[in-house]
């Protein structure tokens, strides 16, 4: 980065900071800094909602999850919209009837107090760990770029956040995630058409499609019946389904976004906004990592992406071997490269076109074999390293390959989606410690502008705990599937609750909260059980392993408690 990218970088930030906290200055009391004084519109509210879940770690991991595994990620959404039609034509109905700050709230009214503590308890632990791992994100790959150390990377990010979070509450969020998400797609357009140049400079569009198609990275659905695939249509369809409905029906983080509309019709209106949107936002931004799949075969990548990990072998004993699988490496992507540019000639016959389709695909496969033994000399140096380096493939083309003032900008691209998903989780965090522990047990006589200050200390607490997370997070998995992990865990739990709420009307209190207790762990013992290999069940099952087992449950126990009111 120089001088021009720096500028851009932090003129971006500073410029959304400045903004949120100038148009949402002299909040007076709770309902204007957590629901901004229900003044929101549908596309405010649509902007807000897709920016929230739209983290860092969409921009930096999703475009690597492509790289690694082709389109089949997209199916994580297929069962969005019909959630999102759900929450609009149940959840939102209640929750503006009941007028309430958080969703758990209503738990308390339809139930009773313990069963509301342990819903809104459940969001605040998922979420708190989710909010420390989207700050960690961008710091990871900006303090690798940037040779900043992580730790005041973390701090920084943190910080800016929590300056107008604090300042403006629900408003300052929503304001500022328009300008946050204008500057992201400008950015994620900008890289796509400067990698289709590059790619042009050797094929033309159709042919990148040939290769990738080739290579099985455009494979978008698969309709595996086997529990274990991460990604199928099923999983997405019906895991997918509760995750999303859960997520948004009753993640404070993502409830808040909408409760603070004009009215329930804006509110809707807004969900639709990405019931339409969000599956094209998500298959365009994986779609741009397969063209940086196919971009890469014509400029030659490196065998890691991770450059501290390979600085570290490289100045380890295991130098040799690494060296001599980094000169392997570079002959079969020169077979791939030759063999791609062949199968993307148009005067080929079909038997030339199949022998050279195979020979991509087995040169192809040789680089991802000689890249797993890389990885293996990296432990070997150092076993502590993690060797999972997809978070790092498209920062490394942003860095190696786009011109500068562009590159400032895709970092401000990231460290903008960073500050809009922690914004809001922060913000929804702070309203239920707020709201569903200190108003509701704490302090219950308090003024206006006392719950006002204690909603931004617990604003501002919440933002030095995820930065804490962001400090002690360990990068185990991609870092996109490790906050929908973390979600699925805890999601189907909580939306078993809110649907025995809504549908189930004998079941009181007791029943639904024991049955909670239970079903969640047993997804805890689910997924240690997957982790150690005793099993195999993809994380997007939790949620309806949890949901379902908390309703069945909970109409057992209430057969054997018999109807007493909880």
């Amino acid at each position: 980065m120089n001088t021009l990218d720096l500028i851009v970088l932090f003129g971006t930030l500073l410029f959304i900071v400045a903004y949120g906290v100038y148009k949402t200055r002299g909040q007076k009391d709770i309902e204007g800094y957590l629901l901004g004084g229900n003044t929101m519109k549908w596309g405010t509210i649509g902007l807000s909602v897709m920016a929230t879940q739209a983290s860092a770690i969409t921009f930096i991991s999703t475009p690597g999850q492509a790289y690694e595994s082709g389109m089949g990620f997209v199916q994580n959404y297929f069962g969005l919209p019909i959630a999102l039609i759900v929450v609009s034509a149940v959840f939102i109905p209640i929750f503006y009837r009941l007028k309430v700050y958080t969703a758990y709230e209503f738990l308390e009214k339809r139930f009773d107090l313990k069963t509301r503590y342990l819903g809104a308890a459940l969001f605040l632990i998922q979420r708190g760990l989710a909010a420390g791992i989207t700050i960690y994100a961008p710091a990871i790959i900006i303090s690798s770029i940037l040779h900043w150390d992580l730790t005041i990377t973390i701090l920084g990010t943190g910080i800016l956040v929590i300056i107008y979070t604090v300042s403006g509450g629900t408003k300052a969020v929503s304001i500022t995630q328009k300008q946050q998400m204008a500057v992201i797609m400008a950015g994620m357009f900008a890289a796509f058409f400067m990698i289709i140049g590059y790619i042009g400079d050797h094929t033309s569009f159709g042919g990148a499609l040939e290769i990738a198609g080739n290579l099985g990275k455009l494979e978008a659905v698969n309709f595996s019946t086997d529990a274990g695939e991460r990604y199928t249509i099923w999983s997405g369809l019906t895991g997918g389904f509760f995750l999303a409905l859960s997520y948004f029906g009753t993640d404070q983080s993502q409830v808040q976004r909408y409760l603070g509309g004009t009215s329930a019709a804006e509110s809707r209106m807004g969900l639709m906004f990405n019931a339409i949107l969000k599956i094209p936002m998500q298959f365009f931004i994986l779609f741009v990592g397969v063209m940086v799949y196919v971009f890469f075969i014509f400029y030659n990548p490196p065998i890691h992406f991770k450059e501290a990990s390979v600085e570290i072998v490289e100045n380890s004993e295991y130098a040799g071997e690494f060296e001599q699988l980094n000169n392997q490496y570079d002959v079969v992507l020169q077979e791939r490269r030759v063999a791609a540019e062949n199968l993307a000639k148009n005067d080929i016959s079909e038997t030339e076109r199949n022998g050279f389709a195979t020979q991509l695909k087995e040169a192809d496969a040789r680089s991802v074999a000689i890249r797993q033994q890389a990885k293996e000399v990296i432990l070997k140096a150092d076993d502590t390293l993690e060797t999972k380096d997809s978070d790092y493939v498209f920062l490394t083309f942003i860095i190696t390959y786009l011109p500068h003032g562009l590159i400032g900008l895709l970092i401000a691209v990231i460290f903008s989606a960073a500050m809009s998903s922690t914004s809001s989780e922060l913000n929804a965090l702070a309203s239920t410690t707020s709201v569903d522990f200190y108003k509701r047990a704490i302090k219950k006589d308090g003024s206006p502008h006392h719950y006002l200050n204690t909603s931004k200390l617990m604003t501002f607490g919440w933002g030095v705990l995820a930065i804490l997370f962001a400090i002690l997070a360990k990068n185990s998995e991609n870092l996109i599937e490790a906050v929908n992990i973390i979600g699925s865990i805890f999601y189907g739990t909580i939306l078993g609750i809110f649907l025995v709420a809504f549908f189930f009307k004998k079941v009181k209190g007791n029943a639904v909260f024991i049955a909670a207790l239970i079903a969640q762990t047993g997804v805890i013992v689910c997924h240690f059980m997957t982790e150690a290999g005793m099993f195999s069940l993809s994380y997007l099952w939790y949620n309806v392993l949890g949901c379902g087992s908390t309703i069945i449950l909970s109409l057992i126990l209430q057969g054997v408690l018999g109807s007493k009111k909880a």
